[in-house]
């Protein structure tokens, strides 16, 4: 038998090199890029970049541990989730988990800038507790996932000061359960 190397995740693989292109380009230019291209803050609607920025900033990471930290749950994660909606779905949910969380942090937060996959993670993180769903039935793993994640996230937001997006983590555990429900057969 012959082994051969098999781009298995077309979006999950892509979407982990254009973020490692983005960090790479970060590094490159002292950050200018990831201001510039991949971070979401409050700007002027005539500024082309703001509509682009709204979800690339999903492909920004400030370092190359917060990239990782990301990268690591969404190559484990992305796959097999991958493999069970398809491709088109899956980048679809990543498009509208980025765009939320982007439009959240536009409106809500005008004076911070966000970036990072994290959303993406947690979005990845519900729709796969959901993928197990069987007829009508509420997968435990589900319930105890949204308990552990988002409630430590929720406590989080509240109690620790830290330079991390829990409000991020949040939209896009509840963006992953929503579209979990919505694309269940």
């Amino acid at each position: 038998m012959r082994l051969r190397v098999q781009y298995n995740a077309p979006v999950v693989l892509t979407f982990a090199f254009l973020a490692l292109a983005a960090l790479v380009a970060g590094n490159l230019t002292g950050g200018w890029t990831t201001t510039r291209f991949f971070s979401v803050y409050r700007a002027s609607f005539t500024d082309p970049l703001t509509y682009f920025r709204l979800v690339g900033h999903v492909l920004g990471h400030a370092n190359y541990s917060h990239y990782m930290g990301n990268m690591m749950l969404l190559l484990v994660v992305g796959p097999p989730l991958e493999e069970r909606y398809g491709s088109g779905r899956l980048l679809g949910c990543m498009f509208i988990t980025a765009l939320t969380s982007g439009l959240v942090q536009f409106f809500l937060f005008p004076g911070t800038a966000l970036l990072g996959a994290s959303g993406i993670v947690f979005m990845c993180i519900l729709l796969s507790s959901l993928s197990g769903m069987r007829g009508g039935a509420i997968p435990l793993t589900l319930i105890l996932v949204a308990v552990f994640y988002l409630g430590g996230e929720w406590l989080d937001a509240v109690t620790v000061q830290d330079n991390v997006s829990h409000l991020t983590h949040i939209v896009g555990g509840l963006c992953g359960a929503i579209l979990g429900f919505a694309m269940r057969k």
